[in-house]
């Protein structure tokens, strides 16, 4: 009763507002993925195919991962810091889909260039990332799909990342995961032309989500 007399009534929180500068708008959406365009809801036994695939890179990964990350990266090849949203963005897009450039230069034919096209997911390069950095990256690419397209260089990326991802998932791995099914529950429906390797690229994340990592409320229908 001593140390509450000598409280004040009122108390001041001191509050940092760089802090706050980022991701001051949180949206949570409690619905499933929306589903298949008609004629393209994947089969069962192609899902669990599927992750039975997945399963098995994950194990090979997890493996031969000291030996991965003692292999020399090439010169060219600089991993941005965990924090580094915008970096990562051009290291795993590269700066044609990032600056959003519809057309290579002639010269670019002539050989790959990565800062362009984005650096592809190695194994020596996501052996070298702790499960931090590999959610954080999750995190900045699924705030750009978010906005964007999806792209062949996004799937790798995303496909490789859920790779990488360790069970049982820490809360903010499973609220991207989530948000990540649904997003591509919304481009596939959106998708115009019905690219069927696109779709199937999309149903190949859903069904990843929702059957490897047993969030089989957002799950495909068996066609």
């Amino acid at each position: 009763r001593i140390e509450a007399a000598r409280c004040p009534d009122v108390v001041v929180a001191q509050i940092d507002p760089k802090k706050l500068r980022k991701k001051q708008t949180v949206n949570i959406s409690l619905s499933g993925c929306q589903p298949a365009p008609e004629g393209y809801s994947p089969t069962l036994k192609w899902q669990q195919q599927q992750v039975a695939n997945f399963s098995a890179i994950r194990q090979s990964l997890n493996k031969h991962r000291n030996h991965w990350r003692s292999q020399h990266l090439d010169s060219n090849v600089a991993m941005p810091k965990s924090e580094d949203e915008e970096g990562w963005k051009r290291f795993c897009l590269g700066e044609r889909i990032y600056s959003e450039i519809d057309a290579l230069s002639d010269n670019e034919n002539l050989g790959i260039d990565y800062i362009k096209v984005g650096f592809p997911p190695l194994l020596s390069i996501v052996s070298r990332m702790n499960q931090a950095t590999v959610t954080s990256v999750l995190e900045y690419l699924i705030s750009w799909f978010g906005e964007k397209k999806f792209t062949p260089e996004l799937g790798r990326w995303l496909y490789a990342l859920l790779a990488c991802l360790e069970k049982p998932l820490l809360p903010e791995a499973h609220s991207l995961i989530r948000q990540l099914a649904r997003r591509c529950s919304e481009v596939r429906v959106l998708e115009e032309n019905k690219n069927e390797e696109q779709i199937s690229a999309l149903n190949l994340i859903i069904c990843l989500v929702s059957r490897y990592f047993d969030q089989r409320d957002l799950a495909d229908e068996p066609s």
